[in-house]
């Protein structure tokens, strides 16, 4: 009220200077009571109260004039008044802020107290049959990552984590030998990589194949292609091998880490929390339904993958299928070579899995294919394909379709286009997916697997999901120059290598084909590109475009005509057209200019 009563006066005071006509203000006497009572407004109140008016008259001038210097003083007064209310309630306010933040501070502390003293849930092995612990993510104990898969991407980073001393849980759906028509060749690029993940004896005592370079074939013509592996360790080449053997070596390798778990599971859903992954929910071999938690979880689940929509754009297409056999005790015409003939409608590959044994797949464009039950895939083999074979195998290739092993596979691809997500991030075919016809994919995981171990070295603690979501973003951008070379290159040589009647994707098929015949950097810089020894997305488009612009100079020598230069414009557009879509679902920013991408740049977290 004194505060209220002081306000009041200086408005009339301000309306009497101004000569403007003020009606009347009047204390009450508890007010001007309490105002007369402190000392230092004694002066103030007398002052004040010989101001009152009546309701029909205003001040005399006899009265103004006596007080003309009690109205100095006053002004004055309540301006310092003004000053102390103005800082008093700035001061309230900083204090009340100052109170609310501790407040919080010790919510929080209590919150994570009570966290960290939760008791853990006991759940049975499925496989081994000893207890684990079931615990929330934020106390700190039981599993540092969980891995859901255990191919070659899933079983490679269970053993790359756990080597560093992570606790990992692996669940993979089926632990048996897989038994696979593709996967089954390792560019010598990613031979380098499990050689720098410690996986190297992985290819040993599984009657592996040294692979030393591809055998072109086309229209009775062949040519050689041999990686450049003149600067590498002699050990160094790429390697063809049964599927399931080599996975199999891997799971053993990580499962003798006693740090790694692996158990047989159906993961059914990833176990989210205000918008962070916390864990999974699987079925175990015997049916029991059971949750696990751990700060971070990697999906590694595979082509087929059901858990990829909830982290990821997916945006599969299904150009081809394989059509798979296998071709015992014959030898290649080149041996430890892959073979690539140049068919009709498609390619077909041939390459050593062992000592006796050879893979063929044959292409086929569409996603039907015709069917095996009937005898249909049978008798197109024998007269669409057979004649097409290279004719030191074409004996092997007929008692191969005989024998009726005939087996089929949707060749997949599908552009890596996450969503970060916290608490969990998605790897291997589960992720990302070209073409198996360079045989890159096994390249692009265990390269992805490299790149992740580096980011993650330098973190103790994994709890903060936000901030390692953020931190990781950088992951996409540090594996586009392995992922996007060998992508692109899948994508672009399958339309290439492919039949079509159109006469300048003709003339482009045979451009390619002799390109790559010429020898020296028109041979080994392609090659190097497609076997992870050079991931380069530059030299990759500057090839690509050298081949097209080769092609045109077929055609305009030695007399060029109006046809042959209509040509050649459509065979640069329709490279333009094959290898541009491609770079785009890539990212051209991150494959040409990863250096501008923010998230590159990001420190790890602080523990």
């Amino acid at each position: 009220m004194p505060l209220l009563s002081l306000t009041l006066t200086t408005i009339n005071l301000q309306y009497k200077e101004a000569q403007v006509p003020f009606p009347t203000i009047s204390s009450k006497p508890t007010t001007c009571q309490s105002l007369s009572s402190k000392p230092r407004l004694r002066k103030l109140f007398k002052t004040t109260s010989s101001f009152r008016f009546s309701k029909t008259q205003g001040l005399s001038a006899s009265l103004l004039a006596n007080s003309a210097s009690g109205f100095h003083r006053f002004k004055e007064m309540v301006m310092v008044f003004d000053s102390y209310i103005v800082g008093t309630f700035l001061v309230s306010l900083l204090g009340f802020v100052f109170l609310f933040i501790l407040r919080h501070n010790n919510n929080s502390r209590k919150k994570k107290i009570e966290k960290g003293t939760r008791d853990f849930k006991i759940q049975t092995d499925a496989v081994s049959g000893t207890e684990i612990g079931e615990c929330s993510p934020e106390n700190g104990s039981g599993t540092d990552v969980i891995i859901v898969g255990a191919g070659v991407a899933g079983a490679a980073l269970a053993y790359t984590l756990g080597k560093d001393g992570r606790r990992v849980h692996v669940i993979e759906r089926d632990l048996t030998e897989p038994d696979r028509i593709v996967g089954e060749l390792l560019q010598p690029g990613g031979y380098l990589k499990l050689v720098e993940l410690g996986l190297e004896d992985c290819v040993e005592e599984i009657d592996a194949q040294r692979v030393l370079g591809y055998a072109l074939f086309k229209d009775e013509r062949n040519t050689k292609l041999s990686y450049p592996l003149e600067k590498f360790h002699a050990d160094v080449a790429g390697r063809s091998f049964h599927n399931g053997r080599f996975i199999q070596r891997m799971r053993e390798k990580a499962s003798t880490l006693p740090n790694v778990r692996l158990e047989q599971g159906t993961v059914t859903s990833l176990l989210e929390e205000n918008g962070t992954i916390r864990g999974v929910q699987y079925k175990t071999k015997d049916g029991q339904e059971l949750g696990a938690y751990a700060p971070l979880t990697i999906v590694c689940d595979g082509c087929f993958s059901n858990l990829r929509r909830s982290l990821c754009n997916p945006k599969v297409d299904v150009p081809s299928c394989f059509v798979g056999l296998v071709l015992e005790n014959c030898e290649l015409p080149f041996s430890n070579h892959g073979h690539v003939i140049l068919g009709d409608p498609s390619p077909i590959l041939f390459y050593p899995i062992s000592s006796t044994e050879v893979r063929c797949l044959v292409d086929v464009p569409g996603q039907k294919v015709p069917s095996i039950a009937n005898g249909e895939m049978a008798n197109y083999l024998k007269t669409m394909v057979a004649p097409q074979v290279p004719p030191e195998l074409r004996d092997a290739f007929i008692a191969a379709v005989n024998k009726g092993n005939i087996r089929t596979m949707p060749n997949r691809s599908m552009p890596a286009d996450p969503h970060p997500t916290p608490g969990a991030l998605l790897m291997g075919d589960a992720f990302n997916m070209r073409h198996p016809l360079t045989g890159g994919g096994m390249t692009v995981a265990l390269s992805d697997i490299v790149v992740l171990r580096d980011l993650l070295r330098p973190l103790h603690d994994l709890h903060d999901a936000a901030c390692l979501t953020k931190y990781l973003e950088s992951f996409y951008t540090l594996r586009k120059p392995v992922a996007s070379t060998i992508n692109t290159l899948a994508g672009a040589l399958y339309k290439v290598f492919s039949a079509s009647p159109d006469q300048a994707r003709k003339e482009m098929r045979q451009a390619c084909f002799d390109y790559l015949s010429l020898g020296g950097i028109f041979s080994t810089g392609p090659v190097a590109l497609l076997s992870g020894l050079n991931p380069r997305p530059l030299s990759l488009v500057l090839h690509f475009f050298a081949v097209a612009i080769y092609g045109v100079g077929r055609l305009l020598l030695p007399f060029p005509s109006l046809r042959r230069m209509w040509i050649g414009a459509r065979l640069i557009s329709s490279a333009s057209g094959i290898i541009f879509p491609i770079i785009k679902a890539e990212g051209v920013r991150q494959m040409f200019f990863p250096a501008t991408v923010p998230a590159l740049y990001r420190a790890p977290p602080v523990d």
